[in-house]
Order: structure tokens, then sequence, then C-alpha cells
């Protein structure tokens, strides 16, 4: 036990997990966002490819981390484009596009990275990291929570922009009311298809910034299927987050201290099973789907489309 309490090994296991959980709540918070306005967005894996691959060419090729999160969130972007027209527009289930989308996106960027680099994987150096002075100093959490890429406090910070912008805007109102009274919404005067396009490409953007910071901050490189489930595992925590985003957070940093519990396990000398560590993270998240599923909360049309005129 007292291995365990050692300072290098919570700080390794802190900085694993704010590592590992920025992609995740970055992918959860736009899903919320969507989720909230009636769009289920299965296809988020795939935006996190898209953006995963774009942002790491984006990084690469301007050798700028902050170039290469806006390329990713260009192409998060033009993934939920195809969401946005099939499932918003054309009224197409929204579920068989979505497992459409992943499998797409797995296809095409797995692809394109092999005609680009065939069997090499480049790797980006410094990615900007920054040390918040005097903070930095502090015990165990100095060096894990003030030495990160300035992304993940901006992340933190949207969270709780987000929540503002749901409960105390219009547009928020209007998202929300996308997602639970569709006709009432029309009735107000409000374009029901326009707000949930705007709901499913701010959703596809914060996916493929989440993609982009896999690749570009965590990674250091583009390898094909990299997310490994993490777009699913952020539709099931923005569900749990029943409309309170900010849960999102806690959420994904739980999940993100299951992901790198191994480097702890490792500092701490404790020898455990590579199966069971890796095991973990999704022994995590079937955990808290008993414990709340059933206090999960999902809008009243949610993956329903919308006919004007109906019901």
């Amino acid at each position: 036990m007292n291995n365990l309490l050692t300072e290098p090994v919570l700080t390794a296991l802190i900085a694993g997990a704010l590592l590992a959980m920025t992609p995740i709540m970055f992918a959860a918070l736009g899903e919320s966002i969507s989720e909230q306005a009636g769009v289920l967005n299965v296809g988020l894996e795939g935006m996190m490819l898209f953006g995963a691959y774009a942002g790491f060419n984006g990084a690469l090729y301007i050798h700028s981390s902050w170039a290469g999160l806006l390329c990713g969130a260009l192409g998060g972007v033009v993934a939920a484009s195809v969401m946005a027209v099939l499932c918003v527009r054309m009224r197409l289930d929204q579920i068989v596009i979505g497992v459409a989308l992943f499998l797409f996106a797995e296809g095409v960027t797995s692809l394109l990275h092999g005609v680009q680099f065939g069997d090499e994987y480049p790797r980006i150096g410094n990615t900007g990291e920054i040390q918040v002075p005097l903070l930095h100093d502090l015990p165990v959490v100095g060096e894990s929570v003030f030495s990160q890429h300035p992304i993940v406090y901006l992340g933190i910070a949207l969270v709780f922009l987000v929540r503002w912008m749901l409960k105390k805007t219009s547009l928020g109102l209007s998202l929300r009311a996308a997602g639970e009274t569709p006709t009432a919404l029309d009735a107000a005067g409000v374009d029901v298809t326009r707000t949930r396009t705007v709901a499913v490409l701010s959703c596809g953007a914060l996916a493929g910034i989440g993609g982009a910071y896999l690749a570009i901050v965590g990674a250091g490189s583009f390898t094909p299927l990299m997310t490994q489930g993490s777009g699913f595992i952020a539709i099931v925590l923005a569900m749990l987050a029943r409309g309170k985003v900010v849960w999102v957070i806690v959420m994904s940093f739980v999940f993100g201290v299951s992901l790198s519990i191994s480097t702890a396990l490792q500092l701490a000398r404790i020898n455990v099973s590579t199966d069971v560590v890796q095991m973990l993270p999704y022994l995590t998240v079937i955990v808290v789907l008993v414990l709340f599923a059933r206090r999960s909360y999902l809008p009243s049309a949610l993956a329903l489309p919308y006919f004007r005129g109906e019901r």
C-alpha cells in the first residue's frame, strides 16, 4: 500500500489520467451537445479517427500542435457533415448511418495512412506543454496537473462554458427543445433542422479535437484504429452525465485513471497480469453502467427524425 501512495506513483497516475481523459472528455462533450439536440451520434468514433488523421498531418507538416488541433477539428466537421446531411436533413436512421460512418472512417484513415507513409510511423516532437508558474512546484499535482498542453485547461473551461450555454442562453434552450419537443421549437419559429445541424457539426469539431489530441499529444504519431473504442466510451459517458455536462469531466477522469493505472503499478513494482490491466478500463465502464444506467437521462426525441407537421 505504501508503494502505491508514493509521490512518483501518484504523479504518474494523475498525469496519465489527464492524458487519457482529455480526448474522451472532448468527444463526450460533443456527444452531450448532439444528444441534447436529439441526435444520437454513433459515428463519434469515426469523427475522432478523421480528427486524429487530419490533426496529425496538420501538426506534422505545419510544425504546430495548435494547427494540428485546428485541422483535427476540421476533419471532425467534415465527418460530421455526413451525419448532418444524411440523418438530420434526409432523416435516415441515425444508428445505421453512424455505424457506417465509423466503419468508413476506419477503412479510409487506414488506407490513407498506408498510401502516405507505408510501413513508417513518423513522430511529432515537442507539442507545447506548459508549466504553470508556482503551481508547477506543488507536490504530486504540480508535475501532473500543472504541466500539460494548454488545450487540456481550455477543454475543462469549455465544459463549463457549454454548461452555461445550455442553461442560460437562447441557443441552449433551442438545442434542448430540439431534443425534447421539436414540434414546440418549430412552432416557436426556430428551424429544427438547422438547430440539429449546428449541434452535430459542433459535436464533430469537438470529437475531431479529441482525436487530434490523442494523435498529437497522447501518442505523438498516428496509427490506424488508434482510438480503440474511445468514441463509444464517450457516448456512454454522455448518456450517464444526464445532461449535466460537468459530470463529463468527472467520469472522463475516472476512466483515465483506469487507463493509466498500469504505469502506476509498474512504478510501484507490483506485478499484475497485462490482460487484467488492459481489461480495467472496460470493466470500469461496465461497473458504472450497472450502478448508474437507470439514472441515465435521454431526451424524449433522441434518435427520432423530425418531420415537420407531424405530432
